[in-house]
């Protein structure tokens, strides 16, 4: 048993307390889980043999970034350039470029040059208190490339002191062999390639990109039903370009989340209350593309949807590997409140993934934490770019953030984990 005492707690629990802080507190945890969390004067007898005083620091859930896309090949730094300059994303797709250039890279990498590479993605997000990742794959678009990417998802997973949730998203795009021939890529991905990633163990929920520009709400109905036959929850890309019904396909279906969701009207904001789908607010892909349609929030609010921030990391939209970085977007450009930030990082982005044993400082939680070096919670949303943690606890292990870089295959890139720890122009 461990008691981590001295320290201030932003529990992140609802009611009670802004953030659910105790100015005092101290937390217990044994075989990766927290015994008690609570006022350090209420702390019950115990028989911790390490006691970890934290100095004051602030304590909170660690954070949990529920939508990215980490694992790709290659970047698009030379598009960022030149959509500066003037290009649209359509002349730089038939350039060859946008997403049909991140498919090729993928494609072309190997397991260990997408494990290393992602693991400098990585570095960002942990270093900003990130303990649960959620990665996608879709950036494959073939059995051989999606099964690639959702593998090293998991070893990440394993090897890197972050939790992984994986998301497949076959209908992230058309592949450029099928553009002549969507259907059949249509019913690749639903018939082909999900079950084979399935029966892999491989797969945690099952995600879509639907838009006029990318996929229709009868495809990605397809492979929802195909989804749910398997047991499978799903989660949508939604309405981030149009009100096409995104969100209330994802009620239809009882989805975890609905991403995006820049036009999504009252309608679809009242059936996302009623199914309990929560809004994944990603305020960097808003930012990268200039978009001046922010998510309808004060509908959000009014009929009591429950609003996450992610970073989206991705090559094309939102080069984001910081969380902190998303929390302090989401407050300036969204108007959320520092509190309903930070739990949207951490209680309601545990709800957007389905987790129930994470996202609070509560008994029976997986006790994994982040240290901060802070005054007041609200910090976390109002510093860019300032280093605030300490330190992060994983599953009550102390763990220090990956370090990026590094040969494949190498052991040298990661601090203080354990070996194993419990065509659309416009799309990321």
């Amino acid at each position: 048993m461990r008691l981590i005492t001295d320290c201030r707690l932003a529990t992140m629990a609802e009611g009670g307390e802004p953030y659910g802080a105790i100015d005092d507190g101290a937390i217990l945890t044994a075989e990766g889980r927290i015994v008690w969390a609570g006022p350090r004067e209420e702390l019950p007898a115990h028989d911790a043999k390490q006691t970890d005083r934290l100095e004051g620091r602030w304590v909170t859930p660690g954070l949990i970034d529920c939508h990215t896309h980490l694992v790709f090949g290659g970047d698009r730094s030379r598009e960022f350039e030149q959509r500066l300059g003037g290009a649209t994303y359509e002349e730089i797709a038939r350039a060859g470029g946008g997403i049909v250039s991140s498919v090729a890279a993928t494609r072309a990498a190997s397991e260990d040059d997408l494990y290393a590479s992602a693991l400098t993605r990585l570095a960002g997000l942990t270093a900003s208190g990130v303990t649960t990742v959620e990665i996608k794959s879709g950036y494959g678009l073939d059995r051989d490339s999606e099964l690639k990417m959702l593998r090293v998802a998991r070893r990440i997973g394993r090897e890197a002191g972050v939790r992984v949730r994986t998301s497949y998203l076959g209908l992230h795009a058309v592949p450029p062999e099928h553009r002549a021939d969507r259907a059949a890529y249509v019913d690749k991905a639903v018939d082909e390639i999900l079950p084979a990633a399935h029966a892999e163990g491989l797969v945690d929920a099952v995600d879509a990109y639907c838009e006029p520009i990318a996929f229709s709400t009868g495809e990605v109905g397809r492979l929802f039903e195909r989804a749910k036959s398997l047991g499978l929850p799903v989660k949508l890309h939604a309405d981030q370009l149009s009100d096409g019904g995104g969100a209330a396909l994802a009620a239809k279906y009882g989805a975890l989340s609905a991403d995006h969701i820049e036009h999504t009207g009252e309608a679809g904001v009242k059936a996302m209350a009623e199914a309990g789908v929560v809004a994944v607010l990603l305020p960097g892909a808003y930012l990268m593309l200039r978009e001046t349609t922010p998510p309808p929030i004060d509908l959000l609010r009014r009929h009591g949807v429950a609003m996450a921030v992610a970073t989206d990391c991705n090559p094309g939209t939102s080069p984001v590997a910081s969380m902190t970085a998303a929390l302090n977007l989401a407050c300036v450009q969204f108007r959320l409140t520092p509190e309903e930030a930070l739990a949207g990082a951490t209680r309601v982005a545990a709800k957007a993934l389905g987790l129930a044993d994470v996202g609070t400082l509560e008994a029976g939680k997986a006790a994994d934490l982040a240290v901060w070096d802070i005054e007041r919670p609200a910090e976390l949303c109002y510093w860019l770019g300032k280093p605030l943690l300490a330190r992060r606890y994983l599953g009550g292990i102390a763990a220090r953030a990956v370090r990026g870089g590094g040969r494949p295959g190498s052991t040298d890139r990661v601090w203080g984990a354990p070996a194993a720890t419990p065509p659309a122009y416009r799309c990321e």
